[in-house]
């Protein structure tokens, strides 16, 4: 399991050119990796390809996904109140992409971050809506609905 959704994770890195600049995702990646680990070695062996491997993943790439995205967006508001280096608007819209908008509406919420810019509020809600419309076809495809 490890293996196989590493490479998947690094293939990412390698093949998707905003996500190299990208440490947010590295530290995704990087946690992914060390909880499916873990998870793996001192809990069960799995198939790699079997059903409670794939579910432990997704559920592992949602969690991390989401934490590191409200993290992200927390450094992005300490750096605009310094007048530091921001996190780069792309960097975040990659993350919101890859499963983390959950994260991003609740850090923007919470953090009162990113939430009046039209531009950055109209490609986030873009992102929501591309993804709800990739999840209704397949889920259709599937014949679940």
């Amino acid at each position: 399991m490890v293996i196989t959704y590493s490479v998947i994770l690094i293939g990412l890195l390698f093949l998707i050119r905003p996500l190299q600049k990208n440490n947010f995702y590295i530290l995704h990646a990087a946690l992914v990796i060390l909880s499916a680990y873990y998870i793996e070695t001192h809990y069960f062996r799995a198939s790699i390809f079997g059903a409670k491997t794939l579910l432990l993943f997704v559920a592992f790439q949602f969690v991390f996904i989401n934490l590191v995205t409200i993290l992200a967006y927390w450094v992005d508001k300490r750096a605009a109140i310094r007048g530091a280096w921001r996190v780069p608007e792309i960097n975040l819209h990659t993350l919101e992409f890859l499963g983390g908008w959950s994260g991003a509406l609740l850090a923007q919420r919470l953090f009162r971050h990113k939430n009046k810019k039209r531009s950055y509020q109209s490609m986030f809600w873009f992102i929501l809506f591309m993804q709800a419309a990739a999840v209704y076809i397949i889920l259709k495809y599937l014949g679940l609905l």
